[in-house]
């Protein structure tokens, strides 16, 4: 008897690949590109199972590492240039069937080169296709960039003819306006019916439902260009993505601490120092003005700096915050900062922009990034502000709990 049900989450990640050679397993904003996929499936409430389907060895390495199945090894003819997805579907299947007698009701395809996913859309996909059953499968759409009325043909004697008509008169000459709305296929996600992949031997079958897709997640990571875009889109867009590791998590529903780094967070990083030692940094009156309105409605903000210079008490003086200055090892001076005030780790708020804050990230509820912290911090905070540190990040961030508290303007 064969197990049937489930949704199946399947990653393909061949080894080869002449445009970006290793690119699966190329970190990718500090982590294989493989790995987002496998967070895709790993984080969907909806699936059961993760599993990378690959011919290499040092992928599926990295796939056990975070957190994917490799149960087979897939025969290097299904991992060819022009290999189709269909038949490395075929072969999952198959070897899950003969060798584990399991057979998933949906299959989840999570291709590696669209690492950028809105974190649901997993569930979403497969929640579509549970509600049709008439449906094959559902597939990741976004609004097409050009419209195909608008195509052309080159004929063979050197006319063009247009790539469609549809019943309109001349679609090429009319307002865009007036012409139906296309849609573009992306890597994002298809949710694929076994029978659809086993008994109609396709991947999509004839009735496909859309799930439309924000544009700005689209990204085909082909060539370096690809790559770099796509990390911009991560790193300084801010772009809220499913991201390997734990999930991101948002602000608490009440905070009652706000722990703030000092340089790069409270000044633009910088420092001018005279032939005397003095020490002058830039800080945003702005972030005075939040951090004055936080404490009026009775949130508490510390500064939390390993600098031992006076400016760092000026400051935080003239701010009426606490500085603790001069900090070795922030993560247990956090610790103690708690059992001192009796308070809650889970309603701190902490903001960092430098490797030195990331042992902190995991002690308190939530923890943000200014938009030009160092790449590893940005990668590891639950949030990345919109505005840089020095430069009005802290009043982004005061300005989000007053809201919260009800305050806002």
């Amino acid at each position: 008897m064969v197990a049937e049900g489930g949704i199946l989450a399947l990653v393909p990640a061949r080894g080869g690949s002449k445009s970006l050679p290793r690119k699966n397993i190329r970190l990718f904003a500090g982590h294989p590109l493989l790995a987002y996929s496998i967070a895709a499936g790993l984080q969907a409430e909806s699936v059961d199972r993760v599993i990378v389907s690959t011919d290499d060895e040092s992928i599926a390495e990295v796939a056990h590492e975070y957190g994917a199945e490799v149960p087979f090894l897939r025969p290097s003819a299904l991992a060819q240039d022009d290999t189709p997805d269909l038949p490395v579907f075929e072969h999952a299947l198959h070897w899950l069937e003969e060798h584990e007698n399991y057979r998933p009701e949906i299959v989840v395809q999570l291709r590696p080169t669209s690492p950028l996913r809105p974190s649901g859309l997993v569930d979403e996909a497969v929640r579509l296709l549970n509600e049709e059953p008439a449906a094959d499968s559902v597939r990741g759409v976004v609004p097409a960039g050009q419209n195909p009325f608008k195509m052309w043909r080159i004929g063979e004697e050197g006319f063009l003819s247009p790539l469609l008509t549809d019943g309109f008169k001349e679609p090429y000459n009319m307002p865009r306006q007036h012409l139906p709305a296309t849609y573009w296929q992306t890597g994002h996600i298809d949710a694929i019916r076994s029978a659809t992949i086993l008994q109609k031997g396709s991947m999509s079958g004839e009735r496909i439902l859309p799930i439309l897709i924000d544009p700005r997640y689209t990204v085909d990571i082909d060539t370096a260009r690809d790559w770099r875009r796509a990390e911009w889109l991560l790193m300084e867009e801010g772009l809220e993505v499913v991201l390997p590791g734990r999930p991101r998590r948002g602000l608490p529903d009440s905070v009652a601490l706000v722990v703030l780094d000092f340089d790069g967070v409270l000044t633009d990083d910088r420092v001018w120092v005279n032939g005397e030692g003095t020490e002058w940094v830039a800080a945003h009156r702005g972030d005075g003005m939040g951090i004055s309105r936080l404490r009026e409605a009775g949130i508490e903000v510390v500064v939390l700096s390993t600098e031992t210079d006076p400016v760092v008490k000026a400051r935080c003086d003239k701010l009426g915050i606490p500085a603790l200055r001069g900090v070795k090892d922030k993560a247990v001076r956090l610790q103690e900062l708690f059992e001192e005030r009796g308070l809650d780790p889970d309603r701190t708020v902490y903001v960092g922009n430098d490797v030195n804050d990331l042992p902190c990230f995991s002690l308190v509820g939530c923890a943000l990034a200014p938009a030009d912290a160092h790449p590893a911090v940005r990668r590891e905070a639950d949030m990345i502000l919109k505005r840089k540190g020095g430069q009005g990040a802290v009043r982004e961030l005061c300005d989000m709990l007053l809201r919260a508290e009800g305050r806002g303007r």
